[in-house]
């Protein structure tokens, strides 16, 4: 189901000190984003928004990381509504989609694979034409799919996330998260500092000069949707990273079979994730690698821009 609202996500979505100006001549209309939510199956409801256009030259699908929801992409999402049609939803477990208990629904990356593919076939969007741009956690996620069904998407970009089991790449609380009882402990830690978490995770690796504010509406957002439920997000993302290995190793062990056109954006100053791993990712795929100078985990959080010239490079 969907429902219009006048700009209303994009208002909370904007990024504090950030304008972004479509570069084209979109109007107030095609920027206008409608919201609501859409059943995949498995008893799994997610919460999207779409910003449509009837005039599109293709469809971008972004994919949210860890502690975000789907209103981090409302900035990109309107400069790009002058080109594109542009979806976005909140993984399970984040934002309002639905948080199934863990018996039933693993929150792995491969779980959120299935979620992926469920939501490009039940919104109808035309593979030839879908650009995937996924961060953090969505990024692996997106390429478990891309390697049975190199047809997915005509491009993917992927960044700040880690495809192969590289411990020594990984900040050390992401490592605590993939064995236990490191992980339980680093589970509860994290609820525990919600605030803190939601406050500066974008911040973090970032000289004082290049850190930056999110909009309040963002990280109400983010709050709102951290305990909506009895499974948290940070719960979600223990659960993630509970299979993260197995699906990282199943990652490698296929790369040749990625056929996808893809391409690697990583921020320099990323503290989670070392750019090495990028590098790396690249090197073996023969994908394109952009390294962006004085930027951190959240490229799109931190400069918008960029993401927004990536899409349009990409769409010409």
């Amino acid at each position: 189901m969907m429902t219009s609202s006048l700009g209303a996500l994009l208002a909370a979505a904007a990024i504090t000190g950030t304008a972004l100006t479509p570069a084209g001549a979109g109007t107030a209309e095609a920027a206008r984003p409608e919201t609501g939510t859409i059943a995949i199956g498995g008893d799994i409801t997610l919460r999207r928004f779409v910003v449509p256009n009837p005039a599109a030259k293709g469809t971008v699908l972004f994919l949210h990381g860890f502690p975000e929801t789907s209103a981090v992409w409302g900035d990109i999402a309107a400069a790009l509504g002058d080109e594109f049609e542009v979806h976005a939803f909140d993984w399970p477990g984040y934002g309002l989609s639905s948080r199934p208990a863990a018996e039933v629904f693993s929150y792995s990356p491969r779980d959120y694979a299935g979620v992926l593919k469920a939501y490009i076939e039940k919104a109808g969007i035309d593979r030839s034409k879908l650009t995937i741009y996924a961060a953090d956690i969505g990024a692996l996620p997106a390429l478990l799919l891309a390697l049975d069904e190199p047809d997915i998407a005509r491009a993917i970009i992927v960044g700040d996330f880690a495809p192969f089991n590289r411990p020594a790449y990984m900040h050390e609380r992401l490592q605590s998260l993939k064995a236990e009882p490191a992980a339980s402990t680093t589970r509860a830690a994290m609820n525990r500092t919600r605030d803190e978490i939601l406050e500066n995770a974008h911040r973090r690796g970032l000289p004082e000069d290049r850190q930056f504010d999110l909009a309040a509406g963002v990280r109400e957002d983010m709050a709102r949707g951290w305990n909506n439920g009895a499974l948290t997000s940070a719960d979600a993302f223990y659960h993630y990273y509970a299979a993260f290995t197995r699906d990282q190793d199943r990652l490698e062990a296929d790369l040749g079979r990625l056929g996808t056109p893809l391409k690697v954006i990583w921020g320099e100053k990323d503290i989670y994730i070392d750019s090495r791993m990028g590098a790396e990712f690249a090197a073996r795929t023969g994908a394109p690698l952009e390294i962006l100078p004085g930027i951190g985990h959240y490229p799109h959080l931190q400069a918008p821009e960029r993401v927004v010239a990536e899409i349009r490079a990409l769409g010409h």
